[in-house]
């Protein structure tokens, strides 16, 4: 199975991804106040911004805990989320945080970040596994560093 996630180095990529990078750090670092000023100083637009800032990320190779934040929508059926951790546990991921919004419409929205340093494989093959749990039916990588 195809992961739908790479790591390609940048030479060959167009240069407005690595843009879109540096607009984050910006804001990230509040060196920029909002979005059209980051992306003004790094010479991208903003609708590039907006366009991949959900998809690519920068690595670090300076970190020993991988992180990554993944967004869920969940059914409000007793035991989905309970399923999910214990998937993620299996995988090797350690659970750092979890934010679960009110059900609404008999959906529920959880936000984890998690510790995916011990997780054997690629991040997109827990992903994968997350969609296959009975009442998920959103799965969504947010970042990872």
């Amino acid at each position: 199975m195809l992961s739908k996630y790479l790591l390609v180095d940048k030479e060959i990529l167009p240069s407005y991804y690595e843009k879109v990078i540096e607009a984050k750090a910006l804001l990230s670092a509040g060196r920029a106040k909002d979005v059209s000023e980051a992306t003004k100083m790094v010479g991208i637009s903003r609708s590039t911004y907006y366009k991949y800032k959900d998809y690519v990320f920068a690595t670090n190779e300076d970190t020993e805990c991988r992180k990554a934040v993944i967004s869920l929508t969940l059914y409000h059926k007793s035991g989905v989320l309970s399923e999910v951790l214990n998937t993620l546990s299996k995988s090797g991921a350690n659970i750092l945080t979890i934010t679960q919004n009110l059900p609404v419409n008999k959906r529920a929205h959880v936000v984890l970040s998690i510790d995916v340093s011990h997780v054997e494989g690629e991040i997109g093959v827990v992903n994968e596994m997350l969609t296959k749990i009975d009442g998920v039916s959103n799965v969504k990588l947010i970042a990872i560093e």
